[in-house]
This record gives structure tokens, C-alpha cells and sequence, in this order.
């Protein structure tokens, strides 16, 4: 097998920087393999540079004027599709998964069969979808139309989204009602994983909705109440402990432990600030999720730009910060994951 020798790299392995040592990678399958007893080997001199594995990008809602809610046809979707994981792959993107926020039905069930896993020559993987919506509450909508919200208990699944094949994440808001019920019945009737988000739920909320199977928080601090120091919300579940034991309510005990959640965060500058992205990074460092929730204007220059199958209004790009036009309501960012 043609084997390359990647010399003098200093390899990230789980966070952690290596001092330098070969790599060596079978070039039939980009797999990296054991040094091979065969000298002369092809090389390549990395210079010190680091070696790590590409980006995953959980949350984009798009990017350079293509947004994931914007249809007029299969054949121009897909081709934005292509676009847009050949720029994911210049921001060192590997694969990523396309976010859906909340819409009216028929535009998730036109698009959503269109963003089942794929491959594309030169560009990054797309792995699915991430539905960001509708079941959210009103009251934490940030950018989404309030309108379009479901309540969980009066709205089923198939009938919002049609096909949930290509669905790989769902956001909802935990203190809706039959929140825990639906939760219970995606973890374990299919594959798809949950996130809770766009929230006004208390802590206890959020245990329970862990309990039930939630395994996730969407852009923590964004879009939620605000960490408090006797109440501190969807926020304060980062810093569960492995095995996590509740405890005791109502005077009982109950013996189910709980692992802590995965969370994400915007690391942009606007979203957070460095010190709380910071408190947050180190408080489950193995738990955090550096996401964009970038949207269509990434990679544009900045100015006035139109809205979108989402936003309905003019949007005003400035650096990475884009507002509605007006208001000074964030919409997603324009960083990359570099």
C-alpha cells in the first residue's frame, strides 16, 4: 500500500499538543497507519505545524449568499449545497450538518429530503440536518418568527417535517408541553439526538428533559435565562458532574444518574463575551461545542442585504456582527470554526 511519511508535525490529539514525530498515512484510504518496516518512504516536512483532524460544524444556517431555507429548485439547491462545502473545507471543515430554524411547514418538507448525508468532490461533508425549530418558545425566538413556533402537544412530527430521515438534531424548549414525551420517543425510536434551546426553562426543567433523553444545549447563554446564582437555568447543566446524581425532591430520592450534556457555544466576540465563553469552556471542557451559527452572509462583504425563507426583513452585516436592519437583534454570526 502507497504509504506517506508526514514529518515533523506536532499532532493535536484530544486537545492536547504532541511534541513533534512522524505521521505516517496510507494514501489509499487516508487512514493513518503504523510506521512501516519499508525505508525511502515519500515525505512530506510539515515545518512544525500543527496536525489536527478537521472541524465538525453543528450549527450554519448557512453561508457566502446561500441560506439553507432559500429554495426555488432541487437542482439549484443541491449546487448550493456544493458551494458551500467547498468553502466549509477553506475554514477547515471536514463535515457539517445544515440547520434548519423555524419555517413554515411546507418549506421544511420541500428541503429537508434534500439534506440527507452527501458527499461532494473537494468539499466538506454534509451529515444531515439540524432542525432548530419550531418547538421553541416565544418568548427566548431571538431571530426566529414567533409565528411559525409549534406547541408540542398539538403538533406531531411528520406532519412539521414530512420525512425526518435526513434529520440528525432537533432544538426544542423543554418547558413546552409533552416536551419530555416527544424527547422520550425520538432517543429511542430513531437516531435523532436532542437539544434544548431557544429556552426559558428552569434547571430542574432541564434536568428532567435529560432524564428524558436530551443530550445537548444550543448556543448556551444565547437565547436562554440568563445564569443566575440562585437560579441558574439551562446554563448551570454544563457543570453537571459524570454521573450525575439529582437530588432529593419531593422527599425522594431518585437513584438515576445522569451524564452531563454536550453544550455549544458562539465564539465570535459578539455572542458571549471572551471571560463567559471562557467560564463555560472550562467548566466540562470535554462537553463544549465550538459552533458559528453562521448564516447566509458569511463571506459576503459587509452592507445592507436582503432577507431570507426565515427573516423577513433587511439584514445590516458590520465585521461578523449582523442585526436586523433597525433593531439590534443578533442573527446568527459570519465567523468560520478557524
Amino acid at each position: 500500500m502507497p504509504i506517506l511519511a508526514l514529518e515533523n508535525s506536532r499532532i493535536c490529539h484530544h486537545g492536547t499538543i504532541l511534541p513533534p514525530q512522524p505521521v505516517f498515512v496510507d494514501t489509499s484510504t487516508g487512514l493513518i497507519v503504523p510506521p512501516p518496516a519499508t525505508p525511502g518512504l515519500e515525505s512530506i516536512d510539515l515545518k512544525n505545524h500543527i496536525l489536527a483532524p478537521a472541524f465538525l460544524e453543528l450549527q450554519t444556517n448557512g453561508c457566502v449568499g446561500v441560506h439553507f431555507t432559500n429554495y426555488s429548485s432541487d437542482e439549484e439547491y443541491l449546487g448550493n449545497l456544493e458551494k458551500v462545502s467547498k468553502w466549509m473545507v477553506r475554514k477547515g471543515v471536514g463535515a457539517w450538518w445544515a440547520t434548519m430554524p423555524t419555517v413554515e411547514k411546507d418549506v421544511y418538507k420541500k428541503i429537508l429530503p434534500l439534506l440527507k448525508p452527501r458527499s461532494f468532490d473537494g468539499g466538506a461533508t454534509l451529515l444531515g440536518a439540524h432542525c432548530e425549530g419550531p418547538f421553541l418558545n416565544p418568548s427566548k425566538k431571538g431571530a426566529h418568527n414567533a409565528s411559525l413556533m409549534q406547541n408540542p402537544s398539538q403538533s406531531s412530527i411528520s406532519d412539521i417535517y414530512g420525512t425526518t430521515s435526513s434529520i440528525k438534531l432537533i432544538t426544542l424548549a423543554p418547558e413546552l408541553p409533552s416536551s419530555d414525551s416527544i424527547i422520550t420517543h425520538l432517543t429511542q425510536s430513531t437516531d435523532i439526538r436532542i437539544s434544548l434551546g431557544h429556552s426559558a426553562a428552569s434547571y430542574n426543567t432541564g434536568l428532567s428533559a435529560l432524564k428524558s433523553g436530551a443530550k445537548c444545549l444550543t448556543h448556551v447563554f444565547n437565547a436562554m435565562e440568563p445564569l443566575h446564582h440562585r437560579s441558574p437555568g439551562l446554563a448551570g447543566l454544563i457543570a453537571l458532574p459524570l454521573h450525575h446524581e439529582k437530588a432529593e425532591e419531593d422527599g425522594e430520592k431518585d437513584e438515576q444518574k445522569l451524564d452531563p450534556p454536550y453544550f455549544s457555544l458562539i465564539p465570535d466576540g459578539i455572542h458571549l463575551h471572551p471571560s463567559t465563553l471562557t467560564l463555560a469552556f472550562r467548566s466540562n471542557p470535554t462537553h463544549c461545542i465550538l459552533i458559528t451559527d453562521s448564516i447566509e452572509l458569511a463571506g459576503l462583504p459587509d452592507g445592507l442585504y436582503a432577507g431570507n425563507a426565515q427573516i423577513p426583513h433587511q439584514q445590516r452585516k458590520v465585521g461578523n456582527r449582523v442585526t436586523i436592519e433597525g433593531t439590534e437583534t443578533l442573527i446568527g454570526s459570519c465567523c468560520g470554526l478557524d
